[in-house]
């Protein structure tokens, strides 16, 4: 790392989360020879909200929980990112995904910057009533910094459709009159976008069947392992076997469960569906969790929380395709040692950016209040999807650098071009 470029002031706290989102920048700078100026703005995000969200528990007692919002950049357009429920949120964990957000949108050319929002919660814990108590308080609370051409949020790690349902309505209220373009990820009786659910693990697995092709394994040669069985690991798994891949290990936050001859996705999703464990599934045999990176497979696909892949197991992993579902879910020096083996990495600001890709879609159509049916959304994400992965394949190639090299040398050169653009008010 160059003297021009040095690692700024963690203003955002000790994350390593956020520091590890700093250091890809950086690196990025050198490669494309940033403005300094210009790598100064993006390094920080634009604006940070950080609020007490005090709720009547079921109990009758008042919890106050922590929730941030953070938008890295709104040159694009407005900002756009999820909003997840997790123990493990704080301030750097939101600046990092929103940094990230913002590459995914360029990459994907979508007219949005980054933003992601969180609040410090286990859902699980919660009742349905303090679930709605918690989101209609921090809707309240974030309401200065959120509007449809400001700040769009979406679901994320432990919120869903009924979450941005109760955002969208607490948002209506407050302005007079329907507004169903402040959220994506809604309810479609509400205005949201068919296929946008099952987006970010069709993305996934559209990046998934190209890298096949490319490496000349046939999908019913292929087996596949994912960590996570939320809505993206699910999906992908779902995807993934309609393909004909055999998904032999799939895992959750409670356990993980394999089978060699193939795993039953749909009597999986029942099983879990049902409330019961995966770990416990009859379909397969309970398995250590930490297994599922370092099994031998086609195709491992991190679709959890960030920093799994690191610098202590990256030399473990006997997969020939890494797709990221998960965000940031390789460390830096992991990256390291991945790029020295033969692994084909899809980055995750690429394989995963279905799911912002359909939130673009529910958006113009609630602007415009025209919907599209499922068969035009998916279409049309299958042609994006595409066309962003031949960008970065092809950007590889050409310079002969890793994946995640040149994806987010295409997120940040767009970003910095348009800061360039646009210019610095006054």
């Amino acid at each position: 790392m160059d003297a021009n470029h040095k690692l700024p002031r963690p203003v955002y706290g000790d994350s390593p989360v956020y520091q590890m989102a700093v250091l890809q920048l950086l690196t990025v700078a050198e490669h494309i020879n940033l403005d300094q100026n210009i790598l100064e703005r993006l390094s920080k995000p634009k604006r940070a909200l950080i609020v007490g969200v005090p709720i009547r528990m079921d109990d009758g007692k008042t919890n106050t929980f922590i929730g941030y919002r953070v938008q890295h950049s709104l040159t694009s357009g407005p900002s756009k990112g999820g909003l997840r429920y997790h123990p493990s949120v704080d301030l750097g964990e939101v600046a990092a995904l929103a940094m990230w957000m913002s590459w995914k949108c360029a990459i994907m050319n979508l007219p949005f910057g980054g933003a992601k929002g969180g609040i410090a919660c286990d859902p699980d814990k919660l009742s349905m009533g303090e679930k709605e108590r918690l989101t209609r308080r921090f809707t309240e609370e974030i309401f200065p910094i959120i509007g449809p051409r400001m700040d769009v949020p979406a679901p994320d790690l432990g919120t869903d459709e009924q979450t941005m349902a109760w955002i969208m309505d607490t948002y209506s209220m407050a302005v007079g009159y329907a507004c169903p373009e402040i959220v994506t990820g809604k309810p479609v009786e509400l205005g949201g976008c068919v296929g946008r659910r099952e987006a970010t693990g069709r993305g996934v697995v559209y990046c998934i069947m190209q890298a096949l092709a490319e490496i000349g394994i046939s999908p019913a040669n292929a087996t596949a392992a994912v960590q996570g069985f939320g809505n993206v690991g699910a999906i992908t798994c779902h995807e993934l076997s309609l393909r004909g891949v055999k998904i032999i290990a799939v895992s959750d936050r409670y356990g993980a469960t394999a089978n060699p001859q193939g795993i039953d996705v749909a009597a999986l999703s029942k099983h879990v569906g049902s409330g019961k464990l995966l770990k416990d599934f009859a379909g397969g045999r309970e398995i250590d969790p930490d297994d599922i990176l370092t099994m031998e497979c086609t195709v491992l696909v991190p679709a959890a929380l960030e920093r799994q892949i690191t610098e202590k197991n990256a030399g473990q992993l006997k997969c020939r395709i890494l797709a990221e579902g998960a965000n940031g879910p390789t460390t830096p020096d992991a990256d390291k040692l991945l790029n020295q083996s033969d692994i084909f990495i899809i980055p995750d600001v690429l394989c995963n950016a279905g799911g912002v890709t359909v939130s673009y879609f529910e958006w113009v159509q609630d602007m415009q209040q025209f919907f599209w049916d499922e068969a035009q959304v998916n279409q049309k994400l299958e042609t994006l999807m595409l066309k962003a992965f031949h960008q970065v394949r092809s950007l590889a190639k050409e310079r002969t650098i890793p994946m995640r090299m040149a994806a987010l040398s295409l997120g940040v050169q767009k970003v910095a071009q348009e800061k360039k653009r646009r210019g610095l008010y006054p």
